[in-house]
């Protein structure tokens, strides 16, 4: 068990929010382990995730910060420069240099790092009663600014788990987050390199800690088999994961009168019209399926009715990209072979040809090619299916990458 004394803030932009599994399966990881964590949230948390189970407690629980409304937020930052008005200044102007200062600042996000050091202001106020001795954040740019500058006005520790969107057109002083932050998580031994290109720790400083799955709810179930080929994906649509070249392979399959298969893509985004619109115009039998959001107990009813997952990620115009997607683990959980976009972080998670396929990115013809292959040779789909999971239970477990995360804090106790 750990020490009394440990009390965690776990932060995120939305605390909880289906899109984000990882950030409170790992609390709720942490929490089995012994560890008094707390939430909050810098906008609204979802509600209804779970029909009034852990996840609708863990929202009514989470303490807001933006989503309590302005004139509450500036109420409690000014109680708090009240109460508290020389650590308050030095807070607010080490934010007000990062902000004017910093090369990590583009101009138009200047004035929004003094907002949101005015809401770690107000998130300290919040917190002061239950006598937090540690925060993490989730995600590198905003809850990580507004976590390291409450921590500041605290006079406690923050560490935090960078992403992928948060570190590239998102990113905001990320160089000062990695030399303040007590240690850094890597999701990859990439962020660990990319970490240290900016500011170079021990490499103790930069554990790697993943973005588990618990393989004690995931069961491995064999792929359906059926005539035609089941292919999956899951994520938002947006240009980073893809789904324009999945729906464009299935169309050119169709086209050929070769394999049978049908694809379904399960999420929404901004990409939904785009993707529709290309799916009007494939082939009448090409069999393509835009399902629109959804939860996540009928992804996983959609992944026992798959025979491959296919996420075929690639790097985004505007520089962003995915670090490892949890809803490929997920997959591989489930004993699915999934094809993969080559991304270097990824290349961590599936090794090509043994625990899974990767891709060059957004290549249609190799991605064509593959799901014809793998359509004619369901025993190959089923090997990858089970090495897939024999990686997850090596190296992606939830429990596992939870008590990477529980020794850190036990060790910072005992310093």
């Amino acid at each position: 068990m750990a020490e009394p004394t440990t009390r965690v803030l776990y932060m995120s932009g939305t605390l909880p929010v289906r899109s984000e599994t990882f950030v409170y399966r790992e609390i709720l990881a942490l929490r089995k382990l012994g560890i008094d964590i707390h939430t909050a949230s810098v906008h609204a948390p979802t509600r209804g995730l779970d029909n009034g189970g852990v996840l609708d407690q863990m929202a009514d629980d989470t303490i807001q910060i933006y989503s309590k409304g302005t004139p509450s937020l500036l109420k409690d930052a000014a109680l708090e420069v009240l109460t508290h008005p020389i650590r308050s200044i030095r807070t607010m102007t080490r934010c007000k240099l990062d902000a004017f200062f910093s090369d990590e600042v583009p101009l138009a996000r200047k004035p929004k790092v003094i907002w949101q050091g005015i809401a770690a202001l107000a998130l300290a106020r919040r917190v002061r009663r239950l006598g937090i001795t540690h925060i993490h954040a989730h995600m590198a740019h905003v809850p990580t600014t507004i976590a390291m500058y409450a921590a500041k006005q605290l006079g406690i520790p923050f560490s935090f788990t960078g992403h992928a969107n948060d570190l590239f057109p998102n990113r905001t002083l990320l160089r000062e987050k990695l030399q303040r932050a007590l240690w850094v998580n890597c999701i990859s031994q990439w962020h660990l390199a990319f970490y240290q290109s900016i500011v170079s720790r021990p490499d103790e400083e930069y554990p790697i800690v993943r973005c588990g799955v618990d393989t004690n709810t995931y069961e491995a179930t064999p792929a359906p088999r059926q005539d035609r080929l089941e292919v999956l994906s899951v994520g938002r649509l947006v240009e980073k994961k893809g789904m324009d070249v999945l729906i464009k392979s299935a169309g050119e399959i169709a086209k050929a009168g070769g394999a049978q298969l049908r694809v379904r893509i399960a999420g929404g985004g901004p990409q939904l019209d785009e993707l529709q619109e290309i799916v009007e115009m494939l082939p009448p039998t090409a069999e393509v399926e835009l399902l629109g959001d959804t939860d996540n107990d009928t992804v996983m009813q959609l992944m026992s009715q798959a025979d491959v997952f296919a996420l075929p990620c690639r790097v985004a115009k505007s520089g962003d990209r995915d670090g490892i997607p949890v809803v490929l683990m997920e997959a591989m959980a489930r004993g699915r072979c999934v094809i993969s976009g080559d991304l270097e972080t990824i290349r961590e998670l599936v090794e090509h040809d043994i625990s899974g396929i990767m891709i060059p990115p957004g290549d249609q013809a190799r991605l064509t090619e593959v799901l014809i292959e793998l359509a004619k040779d369901r025993d190959r789909v089923d090997e990858l299916g089970r090495n897939a999971r024999a990686r997850i239970e090596e190296e992606f477990d939830l429990m596992l990458n939870a008590r990477r995360i529980k020794s850190k804090l036990n060790a910072k106790e005992s310093t």
